[in-house]
């Protein structure tokens, strides 16, 4: 399906390991400003996708468009350079800084200790206390992220992501082992992105989750695409029921 306005292509994309092919021959569109789900079971390509898109892995073939922006080759450290951020499926902080300063170091864009030097700038501390509010960690600022419970460490990895001040949010499983409440907070951020006018790409195996959020879904099997278009059509498709839902 032909997207008005994609902010991010892949073009006859191709990533194998050890002759599997991980995403093969994949061409989608994500549409700007929108909640784009990303499903399909386990070993479909979802998290493979992402880090094609993000240069935690080369691309063996195809091509990539950024807001128009045609490249072969992206690099980790230059994801911001194109306004995209990301989370991981496997927590990703300084474990033995605080809350405060996993959000300081990311919003400064400067190295650890010149990010440390500045955290003392009312405008950063102002920011910072902001986002951690909005997933409600500003009570465990001076906590070390090691000492967080695993759904604090989940919401501090988004707020590290929301200081990028990034276009692209690409979200690996965000309310994988959150409970009820979490959820709800991880929800509310997500459609305020939204609103914001932001683009969210979401993996997220919970379908309940994945209807309620988002405007459109690509669901992948065998790195393949399989399905793609509005939440009640993709979720009601054959193939994807028999694939994903297991029916």
């Amino acid at each position: 399906m032909k997207v008005d306005m994609p902010i991010i292509e892949t073009k006859k994309l191709l990533k194998n390991f050890d002759g599997v092919k991980a995403v093969d021959d994949l061409s989608i569109q994500i549409e700007k400003g929108k909640i784009t789900g990303i499903i399909g079971p386990n070993g479909s390509g979802k998290t493979t996708l992402i880090n094609l898109l993000t240069g935690i892995l080369p691309i063996d073939a195809g091509a990539i468009l950024i807001d128009g922006i045609k490249t072969r080759k992206i690099r980790p450290q230059q994801i911001s350079f194109y306004g995209i951020t990301r989370t991981f499926q496997t927590i990703r902080l300084f474990e033995q800084m605080t809350v405060l300063d996993n959000i300081l170091i990311v919003m400064t864009k400067r190295n650890i200790f010149s990010a440390l030097f500045e955290k003392h700038k009312k405008y950063h501390l102002k920011k910072a206390e902001d986002i951690l509010t909005r997933v409600e960690l500003w009570d465990k600022r001076n906590q070390l992220a090691v000492n967080l419970s695993y759904g604090q460490r989940k919401l501090l990895e988004i707020a590290r992501a929301l200081a990028t001040r990034s276009q692209i949010f690409l979200l690996d499983e965000p309310f994988a082992g959150l409970f009820p409440e979490m959820r709800k907070i991880v929800a509310s951020i997500i459609r305020e992105l939204r609103e914001e006018e932001k683009t969210i790409i979401l993996i997220e195996h919970n379908i309940d989750l994945i209807r309620e959020l988002c405007d459109y879904i690509i669901a992948l099997d065998s790195g393949q695409l399989l399905a793609e278009g509005l939440p009640v059509e993709v979720l009601e498709n054959e193939k994807v029921v028999e694939a994903y839902l297991g029916k």
